[in-house]
């Protein structure tokens, strides 16, 4: 809001005293010049201008408000001014008038610069007991970034990864698990989990024999089975952080999307805070969008009568905090009328406090507008907060649009001008900002298409291949757990390493398309093909096979004193193609399970 507080003025002395309400929002109703029964020494004067009554829709509700439009001073409305103050949620305390008239007397404070947004997010990386998983989070550690992970047994876990790891536990399999706390703050994920195959007779307990390779003995399904953990836990997975991670398409906070409708507590809170007669109010309008289709509509009338010039919309705060850290700003799509407005986002619940601001121009005509989290500033009764603390995105409680002929610390509203106002909006959602990375990288396997390819010499395959029947359908519900991720909506990266091998990461790579390669890589290499794939925009809805060029029959080792120099992965990356997972060559042979 553009100011808060209130003062106690006598003109003259034969003049009244004037008790100046500002800081309380408005909520446009019907208009009232009532006599407020005060006492002798305190008078409201009251005029009776005219009015212009129109028709206001929300909810499809309708009711008459005064719109009063009349320039120079004009009756202040204090019906409207109680309605304001019930719709969000009561009056701010005392103290808060008292504190916002000793900052009045102040006066406004230096300009510098204001404390930057801290941007930063946690990856969580699940199966990270193991081979690969473990991998990941060293790698991770090691470039200093923040990690959680997600295991079954925590005893294990930390005597692998240390006690002083950050960590949840939780069973993909099981959704009653996967608890909404857990992902609090994740903004990637790395998943590593995988069904266990182990030796039909049996392992040593740091599992050499299956460290070794499927290749190297008989394998049986140990534990749950693959479809419960690549399948059914996949499914699991993607719903329990789809919210946190953040979508392609960003998320919908208000407006339609396609037959369906998201709505917010829109009420209006107008200059009547600050004793003006400026008044909006929001409805939806069914033809009056896009292509002839349903829109949201800020409407109103602004005067600077009474000192007033602004008239705004404001959500009640939400039941709970939005949570949009996996964004990178929010977009409106509107209808522009060639005025400036602003966008106002709050995170915090009480009622009166800093307003993180955005103010954007608009141009004639339908348009998106995306305002990034980075361009808010924080902003308190139309002043810079040069202390504030960084705008969090994790915990927006209330929005707030705005058309005013004040901006921030004395500058004014270059197009600004009195009269109607009409902005059309329909849809306000979080969006990712282009080049869009992956959001979720899965470790999955090669082979995954073969095994009901038509024509494919099996003796010629990898043992996952050819005992994928035997193996509970292993590679087939592999498949099905990447199709979960296609289609989540979810930035991703599909990793489909060959056989995996306990030697170091070094040797050259063969990154390939369509799951054709067979091979071996190295399990440390994959962990840093992973972490690199989230920051590379190259590698974004990309599936592919990796493998090293050493062949099987050859053991790779590195000098620990000439060690080979670190790779560039966004130069694998680069090649990849959009659309190629292998599936094509199986369109016209469904896959049975």
């Amino acid at each position: 809001m553009e100011s808060c507080y209130f003062t106690v003025t006598k003109p003259s002395s034969s003049s009244p005293t004037i008790l100046n309400f500002q800081g309380v929002p408005s909520f446009g109703g019907r208009s009232s010049q009532k006599s407020l029964g005060a006492p002798s020494h305190l008078s409201w004067p009251l005029s009776k201008p005219e009015k212009k009554h129109q028709n206001f829709v929300y909810r499809q509700k309708t009711f008459k408000g005064a719109i009063l439009a009349e320039a120079g001073k004009q009756g202040w409305d204090f019906g409207r001014f109680i309605k304001t103050l019930y719709f969000f949620n009561g009056p701010p305390s005392p103290a808060k008038f008292f504190e916002s008239l000793i900052e009045k007397l102040t006066g406004p404070s230096p300009s510098k610069p204001v404390n930057s947004m801290d941007s930063s997010g946690i990856t969580l990386v699940t199966g990270a007991t193991g081979g690969v998983g473990r991998r990941v989070v060293d790698v991770l550690r090691n470039k200093k970034l923040s990690v959680r992970v997600l295991v079954r047994n925590e005893e294990k876990a930390r005597r692998m990864l240390g006690e002083d790891v950050d960590l949840v536990v939780g069973d993909v399999t099981k959704a009653s698990t996967l608890l909404p706390e857990y992902f609090k703050g994740v903004t990637s994920v790395i998943n590593a989990v995988s069904v266990i195959v182990g030796p039909k007779e049996g392992d040593t307990p740091d599992r050499e024999k299956y460290s070794q390779g499927i290749k190297f003995f008989e394998p049986e399904i140990k534990g749950d089975s693959p479809e419960m953990v690549e399948y059914i836990g996949m499914k699991n997975l993607i719903n329990a952080v789809k919210e946190n991670v953040g979508l392609r398409t960003g998320k919908l906070l208000f407006g339609y999307e396609g037959n369906s409708f998201k709505e917010l507590p829109w009420g209006a809170l107008d200059d009547v805070v600050m004793g003006g007669v400026s008044q909006s109010t929001f409805q939806i309008d069914l033809t009056g969008g896009e292509n002839g289709g349903p829109t949201g509509l800020f409407k109103g009338i602004v005067t600077t009568a009474n000192n007033g010039g602004f008239a705004s919309i404001r959500t009640k705060n939400f039941s709970e905090p939005k949570d949009l850290s996996a964004y990178d700003g929010l977009e409106l799509r509107l209808k522009g009328d060639g005025r400036r407005y602003k966008l106002i986002v709050r995170t915090s619940s009480d009622w009166d406090t800093v307003g993180y601001t955005s103010i954007f121009d608009t141009v004639e005509g339908w348009q998106s507008v995306h305002l990034p989290f980075s361009s808010l500033r924080p902003i308190f009764r139309a002043r810079t907060v040069l202390d504030a603390s960084p705008f969090d995105p994790s915990q927006i409680t209330s929005l707030q649009l705005m058309f005013s002929k004040f901006e921030s610390d004395g500058k004014l509203n270059p197009t600004f001008k009195e009269g109607p106002f009409e902005l059309p909006v329909s849809c306000i959602r979080s969006y990712l900002k282009d080049p869009i990375t992956p959001r979720f990288v899965h470790v999955s396997s090669a082979g995954v298409t073969r095994p009901e390819r038509p024509g494919i010499d099996l003796s010629k395959q990898p043992p996952a291949v050819r005992l994928n029947k035997e193996l509970g359908f292993i590679l087939t519900f592999k498949l099905k757990g990447e199709d979960e991720i296609r289609e989540s909506g979810i930035p991703y990266t599909i990793v489909r390493p060959c056989a995996l091998t306990e030697e170091p990461a070094g040797a050259d790579l063969i990154f390939d398309q369509g799951d054709n390669i067979t091979g071996k890589i190295s399990r440390e290499e994959v962990a840093q093909i992973c972490v690199a794939a989230l920051k590379s925009p190259y590698a974004c809805d990309k599936t592919f096979e990796v493998k090293s060029v050493i062949p099987f029959s050859e053991p790779y080792t590195v000098d620990p004193e000439n060690p080979p120099p670190e790779k560039d992965y966004n130069e694998y990356f680069k090649t990849l193609k959009d659309g190629i997972t292998g599936k094509e060559s199986l369109e016209k042979t469904p896959i049975s399970v």
